[in-house]
């Protein structure tokens, strides 16, 4: 203030402007704390609305009117193509996208433009599934009655063919037998898995495993190696033996599409603490879709009807065991606790 003006003042006019001036300096420390507290709880909220966006099981957008992304999530970042195909101009859809499905849902706020996309992939999964397993389970029931009838007829026909001829009978039994295994695998995997438990000995299991191999038609030449362990596990007898008759298949499988002059099979025990691990070893081919190896009615093989494996692996996870897949070397493997 200039000088002139304090010196024309009175001291009662002066002590009034020093108690303003003094009030005014109060006041404008009032109003920078608020200020300086106002952006300390705007950068709080900001920090609590990232965390929050964050443990959103989508992924979320949210644009500008030029539709540019002025914020996301880590799981929008993590698919940075997908915003790209959404219709910004539908506002409740599915799409499908990089072999996933997602439920798109555009919504406007003011001037910006909030897009999430939820993956569904696994509902559709389930409800794919549960459509194919009615019409399986109804094809395997109507398939039940005329292979009984067959397999009977072939035992007949055995008794009754010359010993020349007998061999030609045992590979319809055979064949009959896979059919069958087909069948009670369908009707299992629709009914669900429950499991028996019982005490065994795990040894008991590689007569199971050589009978399952007696029946199944295979012409290439492979080497079979056993090493059980002499324990006592409690669990399902039947069911992990016919995951293991399933793991024998594939790996037989895998060597007749291999060049492979003479294959190799080995079943290996291991045991780890309070746990057993079950290794099944082949040098075949290696799998191609590792991500789908366990989904069920997905398969490559002429043999196969896709629901070896991710029957087994409902037969496990019943167990509360793991049922897992190594590429080196190549095997699949059984964990279950003793």
């Amino acid at each position: 203030m200039d000088e002139k003006i304090l010196k024309s003042l009175d001291s009662s006019e002066k002590e009034d402007f020093q108690k303003g001036l003094k009030f005014l300096i109060e006041q404008t420390f009032v109003v920078e704390n608020a200020y300086n507290q106002l952006i300390k709880n705007h950068t709080e909220l900001m920090q609590t609305m990232n965390e929050i966006i964050e443990v959103l099981p989508m992924a979320l957008w949210v644009l500008d009117t030029n539709k540019k992304i002025t914020l996301q999530n880590n799981l929008a970042n993590q698919q940075p193509k997908l915003l790209e195909k959404i219709d910004l101009e539908k506002t409740h859809y599915e799409l499908e996208f990089d072999h996933k499905f997602y439920l798109i849902k555009v919504t406007s706020h003011a001037d910006k433009l909030i897009v999430s996309a939820t993956d569904i992939s696994d509902e559709k999964r389930n409800e794919r599934l549960a459509s194919m397993g009615t019409v399986a389970a109804h094809l395997a029931h109507e398939i039940r009655n005329p292979i009984g009838s067959i397999s009977l007829l072939s035992s007949t026909l055995f008794e009754r063919s010359e010993l020349k001829n007998k061999h030609i009978v045992l590979e319809i039994q055979k064949a009959i037998s896979r059919v069958e295994r087909i069948v009670n695998s369908t009707l299992l995997f629709t009914k669900g898995v429950h499991v028996n438990l019982n005490e065994f000995n795990l040894k008991e299991l590689q007569d199971e495993c050589e009978q399952a191999i007696g029946a199944y038609n295979y012409l290439a030449n492979i080497d079979f190696t056993f090493e059980f362990l002499d324990l006592k596990i409690n669990a399902d007898k039947s069911l992990l033996a016919l995951v293991l008759q399933n793991l024998l298949y594939n790996a037989i499988d895998a060597i007749e599409e291999s060049e492979n002059d003479d294959g190799c099979i080995k079943v290996k025990c291991e045991q780890k603490e309070d746990r057993v691990v079950i290794k099944v070893y082949d040098n075949g081919v290696s799998i191609k879709d590792k991500k789908m190896v366990f989904e069920a009615f997905k398969t490559t093989k002429l043999k196969g009807n896709g629901l070896g494996l991710s029957l087994s692996k409902q037969i496990i996870d019943a167990h509360n065991g793991v049922l897992g897949f190594d590429e080196n070397p190549k095997c699949f493997f059984i964990e279950l606790k003793i």
